[in-house]
């Protein structure tokens, strides 16, 4: 496995977005494959920004967690001491760290179990979907799959509820708690939330066909995602991202972080608070899968590796994650 497949991988699968890897802040290997947007016939370059859906939770996790070592919120702080009467569902020993785990055992608006295709429509009227606590009505009703603390069992709705929480317990908005406490900290100038009706000009386009058609996600998506994704970024600032992370300049607790909580046998994977951990190795993962999005990024803390592949479409990025991951440095 090397490098130099990257480019026969791109044009057999027809990629669309971004590889990027580098060693110890050192680039080894930078390109752009496709279109950001196909209307326009706007290439996609390696400073194009692109949705990281699920890839946000990590940031989402090191923003409450910062709140934690501020004392603002505890990793045992219960659901319930802030949600008051709100989602009467979740059951009353849920805490913070059940739920940056996804050991929480609540219901999920997201079921990623549930029998669904990527182009479903399943968040109802997107446009109302742009602050957190616009996402109580969907929160709400999903009764309790397990008693918290029993297994994993990966949970969007658990990450949105986190935002809440965080939230009520700062009274600061979630998307400035994760540029203030997160993406400014790590020096991150090109990662922010972004709303679907009025992507920036450097911004990619997520498409998924339909009815035949290749067409833009902007139905499938909240128009201003929250704690579970939502962010967008590219692939020299999550490199950035990751130097930042585990030289403390976001919070501290480093190794806490980034601890095994759970074995994650289905995915050949282990968890820690908000990331993924490789089986065996010391490696950390960030993903994330949407309509019209798809990312993983790894990081090696002892050589300094990160492997990112960015996509505009949903399944654009797996095929090359997998070869890289198959490279060692």
């Amino acid at each position: 496995m090397s490098l130099d497949a990257i480019d026969k991988i791109a044009e057999e699968t027809n990629f669309s977005g971004v590889v990027w890897v580098d060693h110890a802040g050192e680039i080894e290997f930078a390109k752009a494959y496709g279109l950001a947007n196909r209307a326009y016939h706007v290439p996609n370059t390696v400073d194009t920004r692109f949705g990281i859906a699920s890839g946000s939770k990590g940031f989402t996790a090191l923003a409450v967690l910062s709140l934690v070592a501020d004392g603002v919120l505890d990793l045992t702080t219960t659901a319930r001491s802030l949600l008051g009467t709100d989602l009467p569902l979740v059951a009353d020993d849920v805490t913070v760290e059940h739920l940056l785990t996804h050991t929480s055992g609540i219901g999920d608006y997201l079921d990623e179990e549930a029998d669904m295709e990527i182009t479903d429509y399943l968040v109802g009227a997107v446009h109302e979907l742009s602050s957190t606590e616009a996402f109580l009505p969907l929160l709400d009703g999903h009764p309790t799959k397990f008693q918290a603390g029993e297994r994993f069992g990966y949970c969007n709705g658990g990450f949105v509820l986190l935002a809440l929480l965080a939230e009520r317990a700062s009274s600061i908005g979630y998307h400035d708690l994760v540029r203030d406490r997160v993406l400014r900290p790590a020096g991150l100038t090109r990662t922010d939330f972004l709303r679907s009706d009025e992507l920036p000009a450097d911004a990619a386009v997520g498409y998924l066909p339909i009815d035949g058609v290749d067409r833009s996600n902007i139905f499938h998506l909240p128009i201003l995602a929250t704690g579970d994704g939502g962010l967008h970024s590219t692939a020299a600032d999550i490199s950035t991202f990751w130097r930042a992370f585990f030289a403390g300049a976001i919070v501290e607790s480093v190794a806490e972080v980034v601890r095994p909580r759970c074995d994650v046998p289905e995915e050949s994977l282990r968890y820690g608070l908000g990331f993924w951990l490789h089986q065996n190795t010391d490696t950390v993962i960030l993903a994330g899968w949407d309509a019209g999005v798809s990312f993983k990024s790894t990081h090696d803390p002892h050589t300094g590796t990160t492997h990112t592949v960015l996509s505009n479409t949903s399944p654009g990025a797996w095929p090359l994650a997998r070869h890289l991951d198959g490279i060692r440095p």
